[in-house]
């Protein structure tokens, strides 16, 4: 799955010059704690986050009350506060390196860019629905997660027992197992109770069962 199939379309964003005090105002106005920013041509120059904004502010020791923090942040702009060296994604990145991308800079946005142009926003958040969607969450059913030595065929085994009992798989997730030469896969399946998945599986050579529950 694409980028663009998970990302906020056209996110607000705000000019440089835009004081912390209404940028602020705008994130909390529409629950957002990111704002992209463009410069006149529409070119993206940065991104303003809450945090950035958080140590942009006149620190506890300055002992000011909120009128006097508010006075300051009007001074000051996203210009200012802002990170200038914005990393985004195209639209037609993966979903899964978007995330690696996002986890391996400890970064909680991306920008994502289409000719040049900012044409949506890709957030943890919107990472958080993707996973809890793709691991079938929402679903009623047995889920499982087997050890299974790596070879070829073993999920279609697995699916296909399964399947022969009548049941559905809504979602599948598999990764790295424990041991080389094994990987994890994760099965959620509808229309089987839970001792028939077990027992249908228990069957298979080279599959261990690492955990099962409805």
């Amino acid at each position: 799955m694409t980028i663009s199939k998970i990302m906020t379309k056209d996110p607000i964003a705000v000019s440089p010059g835009i004081s912390l005090v209404e940028a602020r105002a705008t994130m909390e106005r529409e629950s957002i704690g990111h704002l992209p920013v463009l410069n006149k041509n529409k070119d993206l120059v940065g991104i303003l986050t809450q945090v950035d904004i958080i140590k942009a502010s006149p620190s506890l020791a300055a002992n000011l009350d909120a009128r006097e923090t508010n006075y300051m942040l009007s001074k000051l702009t996203a210009e200012k506060a802002m990170g200038k060296n914005v990393i985004t994604v195209h639209e037609n990145e993966v979903v899964e390196n978007a995330a690696r991308i996002m986890a391996d800079r400890a970064i909680g946005c991306l920008p994502v860019m289409s000719g040049g142009l900012l044409v949506g926003i890709v957030t943890d958040m919107d990472l958080f629905r993707f996973f809890v969607n793709a691991f079938g969450t929402r679903h009623k059913g047995v889920r499982v997660t087997v050890q299974a030595k790596e070879q070829p065929g073993q999920i279609a085994a697995m699916a296909g027992v399964i399947a022969k009992e009548g049941g559905n798989i809504v979602a599948l997730v598999t990764s790295e197992g424990d041991n080389a030469g094994h990987r994890r896969a994760t099965f959620k399946i509808t229309g089987l109770g839970r001792a028939v998945v077990e027992n249908a599986i228990k069957g298979l050579d080279g599959v261990e069962i690492e955990d099962i529950r409805e």
